[in-house]
């Protein structure tokens, strides 16, 4: 789809990689509603969500980059609360949005659908357990709602990338993607029609295939 006119809905827009996708989006010439906690958008909550998809009627294009990673155990954390929250932000707010929004871009012609993922939705790692159950899952769902969005005609994006220089990657000391860089990648992505974004190399090379009940693989 073009950027250049659309209408743009950015989740988590007011910082990193959410506020490097408001920014490029409207330097290519698309409407930006970047939202967040801050103005009211808080994607576990189905008020907040329910209230979005009235207000935004005309969205032609919405980014699922909202998110949360802690440095949490699966079993040894003291409590359950903080793989709940995180489970409520990565899987259950997108799907949300997801869901609350599909009728508004079938609407719109179709449009697309970007679901801002990771590298750890292909592994598991030492402290990152929680964080990783949840990208695997919010790939698992992006895979889907590809699937029951395909007949509306609207293009659904998973993006999976290694560390981005945001706040979510503070504390660890390893390279780094500049947020406007990635942001760059998933544009030129929704802009070629691309299902997929793998921003490096090494998630290139950690992604596994994908088999179909029919034996595609993707």
């Amino acid at each position: 789809m073009r950027i250049e006119g659309a209408v743009a809905l950015v989740t988590g827009a007011n910082r990193g990689l959410g506020k490097a996708f408001a920014t490029m989006l409207a330097e290519r010439g698309a409407r930006v509603y970047a939202t967040s906690r801050a103005t009211g958008l808080d994607i576990t909550n189905p008020a907040d969500v329910a209230r979005a998809a009235e207000t935004y009627q005309d969205v032609t294009l919405l980014i699922n980059n909202a998110g949360i990673a802690s440095l949490t155990p699966m079993l040894s954390a003291p409590t359950m609360d903080v793989a709940r929250l995180e489970m409520e932000t990565n899987y259950f707010g997108p799907l949300a949005m997801c869901r609350a929004f599909a009728p508004i871009l079938a609407a719109n012609g179709g449009g697309a659908l970007v679901n801002v993922l990771s590298i750890i939705s292909f592994f598991s790692a030492p402290g990152l357990g929680s964080a990783s159950a949840t990208k695997a899952a919010a790939w698992s769902m992006t895979n889907s709602v590809r699937m029951e969005l395909a007949d509306q005609g609207t293009l659904v994006v998973g993006v999976h990338s290694g560390f981005i220089d945001t706040g979510l990657a503070e504390g660890f000391d390893v390279p780094k993607h500049r947020p406007e860089y990635v942001a760059g990648l998933v544009l030129d992505a929704v802009a070629a029609g691309h299902e997929e974004v793998l921003a490096d190399e090494r998630t290139r090379q950690l992604r596994p295939p994908v088999v179909t009940p029919d034996g595609a693989r993707y």
